[in-house]
């Protein structure tokens, strides 16, 4: 039961409050407002957008991060640039940040796409602007190499997410959220989504998947345990399948973090205040040392 209630208490402490939710849904409306009447002459604070990444798929954690929002541009876009030399990609996402930076004091394009960010005072948008294909999928904007566009799928995205959390009594989205908090604290150098990724397939085949929170210090023991076993392997993106480096730059702090799981697992019966002191050691003050 204590373990129930320290994992209890630490998700509660990193899920977003009311306040930021509200406040997150309002900076999406402010930016595709602008663009909808610039690019589809509409007012609509939400048509041609949809929320995605961690906001669309449900495993955001406190402090707010950015809130990732796409926003399909007219064909006629795609068509327009086109008929351009040089990077279209650029050009394009160069369009959009000036289109924004009109209402929008500060706007910026982020390394090499497909993301326009739009600074607020808490936390940003970071708005990726794409053309929908007849297959659900996506064309992003990519502009190294002279620019390209490449699919994205995030409708697969998150059906894979809600597939395993429907049928891991809601274990996967919160193991992600555990596990992404543990990301920003020991600032470990390993995306997000990833994380998100190597997760569902360690749930997959974890042989307590559907147990209640009592199991989630074996939980976050054995993922690291698994996740280590990824060095240097690749994860496929759902959809488009494309294939992704996991590298090992993070790999010595999975293996930190794994050995104080495994001291904090062991100590959770009789001596909870020293396991209290190692998940802290993994995530911060936001996982209570005492229950």
């Amino acid at each position: 039961m204590a373990v129930s209630k320290r994992f209890s208490k630490f998700l509660e402490n990193i899920a977003l409050t009311e306040a930021q939710m509200t406040s997150g849904r309002d900076r999406r409306e402010k930016v595709v407002q602008v663009l909808n009447s610039r690019y589809w002459a509409s007012q609509s604070k939400t048509q041609n957008s949809k929320i995605i990444g961690s906001w669309g798929k449900y495993t955001r954690v406190r402090p707010p991060r950015d809130v990732d929002v796409l926003f399909e541009l007219p064909d006629s876009v795609y068509h327009r640039f086109e008929s351009r030399t040089g990077n279209r990609q650029s050009q394009l996402l160069q369009e959009i940040k000036g289109v924004l930076a009109k209402t929008f004091s500060t706007t910026y394009i982020k390394g090499d796409g497909p993301v326009v960010k739009v600074p607020f005072v808490s936390y940003n948008v970071e708005l990726v602007p794409a053309f929908s294909l007849t297959n659900g999928q996506y064309w992003i904007c990519m502009t190294d190499g002279g620019g390209y566009y490449k699919k994205a799928d995030y409708d697969a995205e998150s059906r894979l997410v809600k597939t395993s959390n429907d049928s891991t009594n809601s274990n996967t989205r919160n193991l992600i959220r555990m596990m992404k908090r543990w990301q920003a604290y020991c600032n470990v150098p390993i995306k997000s989504f990833w994380l998100e990724l190597i997760g569902i397939e360690f749930l997959s085949g974890w042989e307590h998947r559907t147990k209640p929170k009592t199991y989630y210090d074996w939980m976050v023991r054995d993922f690291l345990k698994h996740l280590e076993g990824k060095a240097n392997t690749t994860v496929h993106a759902p959809g488009t399948l494309e294939a992704m480096d996991l590298g090992n730059a993070w790999l010595s702090k999975a293996r930190m973090a794994r050995g104080r799981a495994e001291k904090a697992c062991e100590n959770e019966t009789n001596t909870p205040l020293t396991a209290g002191v190692e998940w802290q050691k993994i995530f911060g003050t936001d996982i209570p040392k005492s229950v």
